[in-house]
């Protein structure tokens, strides 16, 4: 029996929500923050019942696969959101001219950065400039993938190859859903969602930038090299410079739901080969590799 297989009543939930006007109205016509945080509270509800009733409840409505985790009980469904995966079920082992995906996810765009906008969904682009607060220049010309966790994922998030994070900075806002609905119907999803911009600098100074974006019942963004004790929205100021030394595979922070990372990479970086939209990827796949410089 293949354990991973949707439910019968997960099954039913897909069929109507594939309906997409339903799916949208159900997830965003609702008062968001409100939901949000109560969602955070209700998560960390230590009580024996509690937690394994609400696990139980997100494991029949979600595609959820706790095999690989490392612990098989949790104190509470938001324990089990956040979970660590036992010794070896990532493998991070780009080569120095590649970059590991950062985390699991759902490729939903990916392409190259030709000017100040790049891809949200089809027929809809946002600006680079926007969703970074200004930093994207350095990008230009080169790459992006967007990555959308959904809500029964691993939900860790690791560098994608060695080097310091030098720069966070925190950008409050909105937590409409990040699922193909919104994003065919929302303008400027990413730049409208809190989000935040950690900036990677590789051994030979390559910049590479990561844009978690928080949705929809996401009740926070944590970092673990800066702070996993406060969320990013809680710390004293918006930016944050740092010195963190990270290996590739160190793990990042974490999302306390499912949702987006976005990941900007300057030229010669380029999506790897093979790498398409639609593909399930997991946390040290290879997602882009140093390609030639074009002739001019």
């Amino acid at each position: 029996m293949d354990r991973t297989a949707p439910s019968p009543i997960a099954r039913v939930i897909a069929k109507l929500t594939a309906f997409e006007s339903l799916n949208y109205a159900a997830t965003n016509w609702l008062p968001r923050r409100t939901l949000t945080r109560a969602m955070g509270r209700f998560s960390k509800v230590e009580q024996p019942w509690i937690a394994r009733a609400s696990i139980a409840v997100w494991r029949t409505f979600s595609d959820v696969d706790l095999s690989d985790a490392a612990e098989t009980r949790w104190p509470s469904m938001h324990a089990c959101f956040i979970r660590r995966l036992r010794p070896g079920a990532r493998t991070f082992a780009a080569r120095a001219h590649q970059l590991a995906s950062p985390s699991d996810g759902i490729i939903v765009a990916s392409g190259r950065i030709d000017d100040d906008s790049i891809v949200q969904a089809k027929g809809k682009r946002y600006s680079v400039a926007e969703l970074t607060g200004g930093e994207g220049e350095a990008y230009l010309g080169g790459s992006f993938v967007t990555l959308r966790l959904t809500a029964g994922m691993y939900h860790r998030f690791h560098a994608p190859q060695d080097g310091r994070v030098d720069r966070v900075r925190y950008f409050p806002g909105d937590c409409f859903n990040v699922n193909p609905p919104a994003l065919k119907r929302v303008d400027r999803l990413y730049c409208r969602n809190e989000r935040a911009t950690v900036r990677l600098r590789l051994n030979d100074g390559t910049p590479v930038l990561l844009v978690p974006v928080a949705a929809i019942l996401v009740a926070a963004i944590r970092l673990t090299f800066l702070d996993t004790v406060r969320l990013l929205r809680e710390r004293a100021g918006p930016v944050a410079t740092c010195d963190a030394p990270l290996v590739q595979g160190d793990e990042m922070g974490w999302f306390e739901h499912g949702s987006t990372i976005v990941m900007l990479v300057p030229a010669p970086f380029v999506p790897a080969q093979g790498v398409a939209t639609g593909d399930r990827v997991r946390a040290g796949d290879v997602l882009f590799e140093r390609g030639m410089v074009e002739d001019i």
